[in-house]
């Protein structure tokens, strides 16, 4: 779960959950047995994965509803139990995905996905029933069916997916669902999810010619002409400020062998999100999933000062990481991205003035936007490398930072949820619907330059090993822009809008001066286009305005001959007739301002 997380709701969903994989089991009763996976709450809901005896319908979906609205009013018990590890065997004797969790929890612990967190220590073996219905699960629930409000619940949608997410594993039905405490919180939820499909970057981003997914590439974006001038602007704002903030530009190598992972220790903990590249059998490559080990060898290309420091190294680079199938989403989750990445190189006693600079400049980029943000600490998972004393102290600076920056406890802890070189600070964002976003993050690590043997001399002469601050702002870059899409309904800021202005003559004799118009926008840094297309005026506009143009121009005889354009604005502002540098001047200020229009 995420930051977001409420004990209630959560109950709530977990129950729903339960309640559909009985409703479901009774649905198919008449056609053959149900094979049930596992079925967690999460952010928005509820899911459930299952082998049905034959395909199942979003039109089904109904049927199923009101199945659990009459276990929901039975007002079942749900009641929970411990069970010995051969008991749950025979229980769950004819679920093979449960008695391969069974398996896993008899051997050590596992997460909610099954998935072993922690060899060798025992997990309880627990079962929850309610009616007829018993599932593994550790729980917590609401005491009885109907305390689940039968009008606050309904089924979304259905996917594919592989059991555990990996492809070589049977492929399974997930059924999406939702429950709220009440109707009209329901309501508000189908609102906000209507309003979510209105705004899906990857419908706007195919309407706008921004990017594309191939199946040949799967989750790594084509960008196209227009969506490359976004990623490029943001890209050349970054590279600006940046600068001007003492970061130096780097750029390595989109492969390394395997023995720099490992030095790292990426790969042991980071083995199966990597794509590996063998060669023969002495040489291995892995794509590069993140940047951290190359910022260690240019670190140590010379000789560093004290005076050197902090050592701000950034850069852009493409990265790569192998997830699985079924969690790819457009832009928000792919395979190849780039991340605004920096690996700062500091002394201890420059930790928290550092942090105070990128936080700084956290704030600068995410108000240019419009966006709200929060902290969130993450610290010590179970499998780290280090030693305890380290860690304690990187924690205790970054609890410091924190408490100075949004004061004492009014920030988010989520332990265990560091990475396994450091603990960080994640920025947590929200877009104009609420949601929350996960953008950037700053890591504080003291491992990853003692495992290099990165040195700087102090003061005194003496050899030093620095600590590194990894970070980033926007985070995934293509993250960012699916966001930036979803946030602002496809009407990009001017600044990054791929066309700025459209000029629309109204006849055929009007194409000529709208030419020479566009060359004087061009000429003074300003993207736009000539809609010379056979279509009548209205249409053109209304055109334009589905494409989210910023600034329409309109040429007729009249602006033809005062040398003006008739100006109207995507948010149906009519301006009406404006010299031309009338109108560059307006663009251009509201480009150096970043003007949200």
């Amino acid at each position: 779960m995420s930051g977001s997380y409420d004990p209630e709701l959560y109950k709530i969903r977990h129950s729903a959950a339960h309640i559909m994989a009985q409703a479901v089991r009774g649905y198919f009763a008449d056609v053959g047995p149900v094979k049930f996976g596992v079925g967690p709450p999460i952010d928005d809901g509820f899911f459930y994965d299952m082998v049905l005896p034959r395909p199942l319908s979003v039109e089904e979906l109904p049927a199923i509803e009101n199945r659990m609205r009459e276990i929901i009013r039975a007002g079942y018990p749900i009641e929970g139990f411990e069970v010995s590890g051969d008991r749950a065997l025979s229980m769950f004797a004819d679920q093979p995905f449960k008695l391969e969790l069974i398996e896993g929890l008899r051997q050590g612990a596992v997460d909610d996905n099954g998935n072993a967190v922690q060899e060798g220590k025992r997990t309880p073996i627990t079962v929850f029933r309610q009616d007829t219905f018993e599932d593994l699960c550790k729980g917590p629930h609401v005491p009885t069916t109907d305390s689940i409000d039968p009008d606050a619940i309904k089924l979304l949608s259905i996917g594919a997916v592989y059991w555990r997410g990996k492809p070589e594993n049977p492929s399974m039905t997930r059924v999406y669902g939702t429950a709220w405490r009440s109707k009209e919180e329901l309501e508000k939820f189908e609102w906000a999810r209507a309003e979510a499909e209105r705004r899906d970057h990857r419908r706007l981003g195919k309407q706008m010619e921004l990017f594309h997914f191939d199946p040949t590439a799967p989750g790594m974006p084509y960008w196209l002409p227009k969506g490359l001038i976004v990623l490029n602007e943001l890209i050349d704002y970054w590279r600006r400020e940046h600068k001007k903030y003492g970061y130096l530009e780097i750029s390595s190598p989109l492969i390394n062998r395997k023995e720099l992972w490992e030095r790292s220790g990426h790969w042991d903990f980071y083995r199966d999100d990597m794509f590996v590249i063998p060669i023969d059998e002495h040489t291995t490559y892995a794509v590069k999933p993140m940047n951290c080990p190359n910022a260690m060898i240019v670190f140590n290309l010379k000789k560093v000062s004290y005076r050197d420091l902090p050592l701000r190294l950034a850069d852009c680079d493409a990265l790569h990481r192998h997830e699985a199938s079924g969690a790819l989403q457009g832009l928000l989750r792919v395979q190849m991205f780039r991340q605004d990445d920096a690996h700062i190189f500091v002394s201890e006693d420059q930790i928290e003035e550092e942090y105070g600079r990128i936080l700084q400049l956290c704030d600068q980029f995410y108000s240019i936007f419009g966006l709200e943000y929060h902290l969130r600490l993450g610290t010590r998972p179970n499998e780290y490398i280090g030693d305890l004393e380290s860690w304690n102290r990187a924690e205790t600076a970054l609890r410091r930072i924190l408490d100075r920056k949004a004061g004492e406890g009014r920030y988010m802890v989520l332990e265990g949820d560091g990475a396994f070189y450091g603990p960080k600070i994640d920025i947590l964002m929200k877009d104009c619907l609420g949601r929350p976003w996960q953008m950037g993050t700053i890591q504080l690590d003291f491992q990853l330059p003692r495992r290099f043997d990165c040195r700087f001399t102090d003061k005194d002469g003496t050899e030093m090993t620095p600590v590194v601050i990894h970070r980033v702002i926007y985070g995934s870059l293509e993250r960012f822009i699916g966001i930036l899409i979803e946030h602002f309904a496809g009407a990009l800021p001017l600044w990054i809008a791929p066309v700025q202005a459209r000029l629309i003559p109204i006849a055929d004799r009007h194409v000529a001066y709208c030419r020479k118009v566009a060359g004087q926008l061009d000429a003074a840094g300003l993207r736009s286009e000539v809609d010379d297309s056979q279509n009548r005026m209205n249409a053109k506009i209304r055109t334009a305005q589905i494409d989210k143009i910023p600034y329409i121009l309109v040429v007729g005889d009249r602006e033809q001959e005062a040398g003006t354009v008739a100006v109207r604005l995507r948010t149906k502002e009519n301006l009406g007739a404006l010299a031309l540098n009338r109108v560059i001047e307006r663009m251009t200020d509201a480009v150096a301002a970043k003007a949200t229009i």
